[in-house]
């Protein structure tokens, strides 16, 4: 009997996952980004809070983080015939993925109390966190990860300015005179940060499904394809709205009703990166084609076509 192609229990461990990460990235790219401008005496107390409503999401996103690793350590454990304390100290990218996500609970704790070294050992956690391979010199497995992390700081942080930013200062009446000269300052801090990410995200997108897609006909022959070309077709929706922000909304900034319709386009943009994730969740449980010449071998022996047990490209 063949298996299944798909667990179907995996895209919601992989969407938590996701959503983790693009907390707690966004988080820490709105708090040195988004909130990186002037701040006027009158407007102290906004900035403050909204940084403080950020290290709240971004707390949110480490718990999630923290959670589903817990979850996963048992199986892990199981698979290496040792108990859960035995593999955590012996496999180092597992010790200091722990590690770092005990590091950005406690600095997100510390942002959300406002204590002075919370964002910063939040933000170096989270970071170092996400790029944990490099220090045990796994060069090549840095793709997805970086991946990941530009995504999450342009998405995610993205996100944050929505609702911790936009949204509440266009309801708080003490800035009610600055509400438009405070979100074009938020939103132009964003503004190269997006750029940034978003040009990463294209890169290292492109390595990342060409390194499981092997030769272009598995594009449009195989279901790891044909989920890869609707997550694009998404993704290029996402980027069209950015671009309209960027080159349309951005340089409109300024006014109350300005906000509001960038904080509008914004959301529109944030709802189709959602369905993004929720394919990305698909594609990386689906297994990647194999690559040229790899075939299986059947009971009888003869070499049939199958497909690869190598997790999908995110």
């Amino acid at each position: 009997m063949q298996s299944p192609l798909i667990d179907w229990a995996d895209p919601p461990r992989e969407l938590v996952g996701f959503i983790g990460q693009f907390l707690a990235a966004g988080a820490i790219g709105f708090r040195y980004f988004a909130l990186r401008g002037q701040r006027p005496h009158g407007d102290r107390a906004f900035y403050d809070d909204a940084a403080r409503r950020a290290a709240v999401i971004g707390l949110i996103g480490i718990l999630m983080s923290v959670l589903l690793t817990a979850a996963q350590l048992p199986s892990l454990a199981a698979r290496r015939h040792t108990t859960i304390s035995s593999f955590v100290s012996t496999d180092t990218s597992t010790t200091l993925q722990v590690v770092f996500l005990i590091l950005a609970l406690v600095g997100f704790v510390l942002a959300v109390a406002r204590a002075g070294p919370g964002w910063p050992l939040a933000a170096v956690s989270v970071i170092a966190g996400s790029l944990r391979a490099a220090f045990i010199g796994k060069w090549a497995s840095l793709v997805n990860p970086v991946h990941v992390l530009a995504a999450g700081l342009w998405i995610g942080t993205l996100f944050v300015l929505v609702t911790a930013g936009l949204s509440a200062l266009l309801r708080h009446e003490p800035t009610r005179d600055r509400r438009g000269a405070i979100a074009a300052d938020m939103v132009n801090g964003f503004s190269p940060l997006a750029l940034t990410m978003g040009g990463i995200v294209v890169l290292f997108g492109l390595i990342t499904a060409w390194r499981h897609l092997h030769i272009l006909s598995n594009l449009w022959s195989t279901p790891y394809g044909y989920t890869l070309i609707g997550k694009l077709c998404f993704v290029a929706a996402v980027f069209t709205l950015g671009a309209w922000n960027w080159r349309r909304q951005r340089p409109t900034l300024g006014s109350e009703g300005a906000a509001a319709s960038i904080r509008r386009s914004a959301t529109a943009e944030l709802t189709i990166a959602v369905i993004v994730l929720l394919i990305t969740s698909v594609l990386v449980s689906l297994p990647a084609p194999r690559p040229p010449g790899a075939q299986k071998v059947s009971p009888g022996g003869s070499p049939v076509a199958g497909s690869g047990a190598v997790a999908g490209a995110r």
